[in-house]
């Protein structure tokens, strides 16, 4: 199976907080998963490192990111035109752009959704937690 992290997954997972789900984890340490951590993550987590909001590590960011990514064998997902043009035609029902391209990357490339975020499931795409 394929899976694409929510941010609050990969965070979790990386800093092995308990409030990520026993399922996520089992998941996710599956070697015969492929599991990707998408561009809007990285962006999301660098927004909220400026802001102050986040604050996990004492590396520069892209150097801790990309050694999480290797380390986990996580491979990236790129934001796409199409995945663009997907999230432009999602209804109004999250106001979180980042999880609204998250949902949009999910039902372009045939993921499933990693997330406890509930709001994500009005969208009828493929979640797990």
């Amino acid at each position: 199976m394929r899976y694409l992290l929510d941010t609050h997954a990969f965070l979790w997972w990386i800093l092995d907080d308990p409030r990520l789900s026993p399922r996520a984890r089992e998941i996710i340490s599956d070697p015969q998963t492929t599991v990707f951590f998408s561009v809007v993550s990285a962006w999301e987590i660098a927004i909220k490192a400026r802001l102050g909001r986040i604050k996990f590590t004492t590396k520069p960011l892209d150097r801790f990111l990309q050694e999480q990514l290797q380390v986990n064998n996580f491979h990236v997902l790129p934001v796409l035109l199409h995945h663009v043009f997907r999230e432009h035609t999602l209804p109004p029902l999250h106001r979180d752009p980042f999880d609204r391209m998250l949902i949009a990357q999910t039902l372009e490339e045939r993921l499933t959704l990693i997330t406890a975020d509930a709001q994500i499931k009005a969208y009828n795409v493929p979640v797990v937690w």
